[in-house]
């Protein structure tokens, strides 16, 4: 099956300043489903509420996709002592549906962490359009301390891989490291199921934010076909 893909117009970069970006999106016209969302990911794609996309920047390649081998990945000793916190944390996959709890506590990590940034006040209505899509397999990983919700990740699912892509908790727990048991749980998640990867979106080395993800181990980054990680790329 072929696709045509389009590229759009250069806008200024979410996550490096100074910075113009241009994407690639699959041809809007052919139906996405989560069988094609599945081979896409692969190739490096992700999803935004229900657009698929891709960086395609004319002069910059700082956005690398990367990928933890499930199966092999083995947490460091930081992560360990994260688990141990922890320990007593229950987590739930919970549909993809509005939930007024899930909502507030978006609302509470935003309006912490992205102040000012155009995300600090959130709709129900952009919410929903932001984290779901009508054609995705997509849950909402809850994550409780007793009775107490204290994070969600939301997770997609595809033949042999899950994908992370967002989290949001409590951030009066930010000494919890809640964001990195968040992926330490789907990589659970993902090899309880048999899964062979979990997709962490992209790494950007410059980026504060996003640079974290060298972290984990098993990682493997996408440069035209997936290779171990090496830091020297």
């Amino acid at each position: 099956m072929s696709l045509d893909f389009y590229q759009d117009r250069l806008h200024p970069c979410s996550y490096l300043d100074d910075k113009q970006a241009r994407n690639i999106y699959p041809d809007p016209l052919r139906a996405m489903s989560n069988k094609l969302y599945g081979q896409l990911i692969q190739h490096g794609f992700r999803r935004s509420g229900e657009h698929v996309y891709r960086p395609f920047c004319p002069t910059c390649s700082a956005c690398v996709p990367v990928r933890i081998k499930v199966q092999d990945f083995q947490p460091n000793r930081s992560q360990k002592r994260s688990l141990k916190r922890n320990q007593h944390v229950t987590i739930n996959v919970h549909p993809a549906d509005f939930n007024e709890a899930h909502y507030e506590l978006y609302c509470r990590y935003l309006q912490s962490r992205h102040p000012g940034g155009g995300m600090d006040h959130p709709t129900p209505h952009s919410y929903q359009q932001f984290l779901t899509s009508s054609w995705s397999d997509t849950g909402f990983v809850e994550f409780f301390d007793k009775d107490q919700l204290i994070a969600v990740a939301v997770t997609d699912f595809v033949d042999c891989a899950a994908s992370a892509f967002y989290t949001f908790f409590e951030p009066e727990m930010a000494e919890r490291s809640l964001g990195t048991l968040a992926v330490l749980k789907q990589v659970e998640l993902a090899k309880k199921q048999g899964l062979q990867h979990l997709y962490l979106g992209y790494w950007i080395e410059a980026s504060p934010k996003m640079n974290y993800k060298t972290r984990f181990d098993a990682l493997q980054y996408f440069n035209g076909d997936w290779h171990d990680f090496d830091k020297k790329l």
